[in-house]
Parts: structure tokens; C-alpha cells; sequence
């Protein structure tokens, strides 16, 4: 592949996640601002490593909208691709954090700015000039954004960028479970690489064994496929081989972004260590997961996920 002005560019969801911490002095629940959304978490984690990172997505002209486009342009992401609706609010979600660092969700987002994304608000460059295309399965659940996702993936697809999914299940942000799994098939069609948690693997593909999700979705035409394990670190299918890497011991502060810091890791990795795309090694899987995990866990450990994103630096001192 020739030279691209991105490494990756991040298509989806911004948003604010309102994580709960602590109470005041007199009693009343108190709630820490994050930035967050799984597709811009992923760009903050490439560009925090020192990749080149762009995100496209929509936010409303409000004070949300306004912090999350200086958070990503601080982290390093171009954010030229990211459009302001005057007439709909930024995405809000609510994060009720479990004493084991787990977290559930509720949200803020009907008829809300990312939603609203149209093909014509989106800059060709950062699909045509991207390795790499990062997307989730919230880009789905409504129009237009629906329509211009798919738009942009095969806009993407033909300059010669590989498509990496998400499917990042929110159960809430769905008409119905069917409507979830209709909307996942239409981008593992078009999918090069996919992150599974272990939670999502029966649900995506119908197999409770982790093992035989990854071989269902390799049959389907699913280059390299990956599953999350949390503390018991990630296992991949590539070329017909399969890699296990063990997980990374963390203190849990707020596990919120913590796959998606795995996921922008593991292409950061695949995409600076000179491997090649189109043909997987064990050797390579096993690098890739095993620098990952790394990653995921260091955002374990700290609250937010864009904010817990590590430089490299940063996670040349973990122990």
C-alpha cells in the first residue's frame, strides 16, 4: 500500500460519559466529566501512542461539543472531520462504575448531533488517505448517520483503506436485539478486522465458545478476528492460526474505554511495527495482542477513557 497521510481514521460516536464519583458533602451523587464514544476513544489511543489519527463524527454546537473537539485535537487527532449541528445536543451517557472498576451505561442521544451525521458534512481526504477505517456498530442505530457510514466505509474500501469493526453492543441504544444483529451483519461484510468482547461473541455469532466465534467469522471472509478477554487478556484468528496473549495485571479504577484502548493499541502496533496487512504471522498476533493488552490495562487504571489513553512513554513505566 503507498504512503497514507493516516494511519487510522475513526468514523462514529463522540461523546460525554458522565462517570459517577463519589458524593458531596451534603449527600448528592456526584458525576466526573469524561470524553469518550468507542470510535474517538480509538483515535485518542493511536494518536496518544504517536500515530497519525483522525476522527469524523458530529456534536452539537454546545459546551460538550466544544470540550470534546479540544480534547481530541489535544490528544493529537485531527479533527477536521468533526461537524457541529446548531439544532441537536451532544450525546450524553451516564456511567454507574461497580466496585470492580465494570461499569453499565444509560444514555442521552435521541435524535442527537452524532446521529445526524450527512455524507456531505464528511471531508473525502480522511477516508481516501487513511490505512485503516475504525468503526462501531452505534453508527448504525439510526439515519442518516446509518446511511453515511456505510457511504464512507465503501468510499474508504476502494481507495485501498482496511475496515476494522466494532460492534461495541449497548443494549439501550437499540429498537430490539434483532435490529443490533441486522445492522452487525452489514459491516462484517465489509469488515478486515474485528474486536469482539467475550460478552458480544454468542451474541454476534451465535457460538458461546470463544474459539468457535473466531472460526465462524474467518469463515465468513473476516481477515484477522479478536476477542477480548478482560483480566484474561485477548486470543486472535488470522490466516487459519490461532494466538492467545495473556492479560495484564491492573488495579481497576474505570474499565470505560478500556477495549477500545486495546483495539487502537493492537492497530497502532499493526500498523508501526511494519507487519504486513494482508497476511498474518502467529509471531505478529501474538505482538500485537500482547502490546494491547498493555495498553487496555493502563487505561484500567485511570479514570476516563480518552484521559486514560497512554503516551508511549507513559507505558514504557509500567511494571
Amino acid at each position: 500500500m503507498t504512503e497514507k497521510l493516516y494511519d487510522v481514521t475513526a468514523l462514529g460516536e463522540i461523546l460525554i460519559d458522565f462517570t459517577e464519583w463519589g458524593f458531596s458533602d451534603d449527600g448528592a451523587r456526584l458525576f466526573a466529566q469524561n470524553p469518550g464514544g468507542a470510535v474517538a476513544n480509538v483515535a485518542a489511543a493511536v494518536a496518544r501512542l504517536g500515530g497519525r489519527a483522525a476522527f469524523v463524527g458530529k456534536v452539537g454546537a454546545d459546551m460538550h461539543g466544544t470540550f470534546l473537539r479540544q480534547t481530541l485535537r489535544e490528544a493529537g487527532v485531527d479533527v477536521s472531520g468533526v461537524a457541529t449541528d446548531a439544532e441537536r445536543f451532544t450525546t450524553l451517557a451516564f456511567v454507574k462504575l461497580a466496585e470492580n472498576g465494570e461499569r453499565s451505561f444509560s444514555f442521552a442521544r435521541y435524535d442527537a448531533a452524532d446521529t445526524n451525521l450527512r455524507w456531505e458534512e464528511v471531508p473525502r481526504t480522511l477516508l481516501t488517505d487513511t490505512r485503516v477505517l475504525s468503526v462501531g456498530t452505534l453508527g448504525m442505530t439510526d439515519e442518516p448517520m446509518r446511511t453515511t457510514q456505510l457511504r464512507c466505509i465503501e468510499t474508504a474500501k476502494a481507495a485501498g483503506a482496511y475496515i476494522a469493526v466494532d460492534p461495541n453492543y449497548r443494549a439501550t441504544l437499540w429498537r430490539n436485539e434483532g435490529d443490533f444483529l441486522r445492522q452487525t451483519e452489514r459491516l462484517l461484510e465489509l469488515a478486515d478486522y474485528v474486536k469482539l468482547s467475550d460478552e458480544e461473541t454468542a451474541l454476534v455469532t451465535g457460538c458461546a465458545d470463544p474459539e468457535k466465534a473466531l472460526e465462524a467469522l474467518e469463515r465468513r471472509g473476516v481477515r484477522t478476528v479478536v476477542v477480548t478477554r478482560g483480566k484474561d487478556g485477548a486470543m486472535a484468528l488470522g490466516g487459519g492460526q490461532l494466538v492467545r496473549a495473556a492479560g495484564v495485571p491492573a488495579v481497576a479504577v474505570d474499565a470505560t474505554g478500556a477495549g477500545d484502548a486495546f483495539w487502537g493499541g493492537f492497530l497502532y502496533r499493526l500498523l508501526h511495527q511494519g507487519y504486513p496487512m494482508e497476511a498474518q504471522t502467529a509471531g505478529m498476533l501474538a505482538d500485537c495482542l500482547a502490546f494491547g493488552n498493555r495498553v487496555g490495562a493502563y487505561c484500567v487504571g485511570h479514570l476516563g477513557a480518552i484521559s486514560g489513553m497512554p503516551t508511549m512513554a507513559q507505558l514504557e513505566t509500567m511494571q
